[in-house]
Parts: C-alpha cells; structure tokens; sequence
C-alpha cells in the first residue's frame, strides 16, 4: 500500500529523470562539442530554461592532414531542465523535464592536438526535435562539408556508399 501511494504521488509530481552526470559520460573532446552546443542554445534569448546533455545520436571524427588535426561531427540531443536561465550556478542541480522536446543539435568543428580551432568558424544548429525535417538533415550535412572543403580536405560527410544495382 505504501509503494502504491509512493508511485501515485510520483506520478503526480510529474516525476523527473535523476540528472545525467553528463561530466562523466563523455570524453574531453567529446565534451568540447557538447559544451558548443550548449553555450549556443543557452544564449539564445528565446529560449529561457537552460538545457543539459541528454545523449549523442552520431559521432564521427576524421583526421585532417597532421595526425593532429581532425574533423569532428555530432549529432547530440540536449534536454530542457526545470531551471530558468539566471537562477542556478550548476547544472547539475536541474533535472530534466520531460514532457517538453529534446533539442536536436548538429555540431562540426576542427580541432588541433584536442583544442578546437576557430578557423574555420565552428557550426553549431539546433532545433526542436520533433521539427527536424529531411530538408534540416541534408542542409546540416551540408554546412559541415562546406567547413571541410574551405581548408581543402575531405570529410567525412562527404564519402557516400555507392549504391546497388
């Protein structure tokens, strides 16, 4: 009976996922895309709850010239927290809410012995996932091929598998 009434008033509360330990899950470079993604959809005026890393979708990286150089892209959901931007210090402290969409982040970017490099410029888009179209996908693809061929090397993205006949 205790569990029971235990249950029902989680179910009432609109009970939240424990916070992701999102310091933990990923590696530093991984952390660097996630980190991208993050300072840009939290500055956004428009958006007013602050978001946390959820999980990554895709990640692919590729060596560009020097051993240490490469390409990284993500594909990354971030999630809205119950906390309004301005009003906590760590993230940690707010817990996901769940019944608003995950935001669909593409991020490519180039990095030089594990440090991002501004050149080219890092692209970062976010969307709300339910609005993600096949138009978005291919225009996101797009913008990651471009940074590629600014500096003159391949990517990733741009190797296709030929198809059947």
């Amino acid at each position: 009976m205790t569990l029971l009434l235990f249950c029902a008033l989680l179910y009432a509360a609109g009970a939240q996922d424990p916070p992701v330990d999102d310091v933990t899950i990923v590696t530093p470079l991984h952390r660097t895309g996630v980190d991208l993604a993050l300072e840009h959809l939290n500055s956004q005026i428009t958006v007013p709850r602050l978001f946390r890393y959820n999980r990554t979708v895709d990640k692919q990286e590729q060596q560009s010239g020097g051993t240490e150089s490469k390409y990284v892209y993500e594909h990354l959901l971030l999630k809205p927290t119950v906390c309004l931007k301005g009003t906590v210090y760590s993230l940690q402290n707010c817990s996901f809410i769940n019944n608003k969409p995950s935001m669909d982040c593409v991020v490519c970017y180039k990095t030089e012995f594990n440090q991002i490099q501004q050149t080219p410029k890092p692209y970062v888009h976010c969307i709300q996932k339910p609005r993600v179209t096949q138009d978005i996908k291919t225009d996101r693809i797009a913008a990651c091929k471009k940074m590629a061929y600014l500096i003159g090397s391949t990517c990733i993205m741009c190797a296709r598998a030929p198809r059947g006949r």
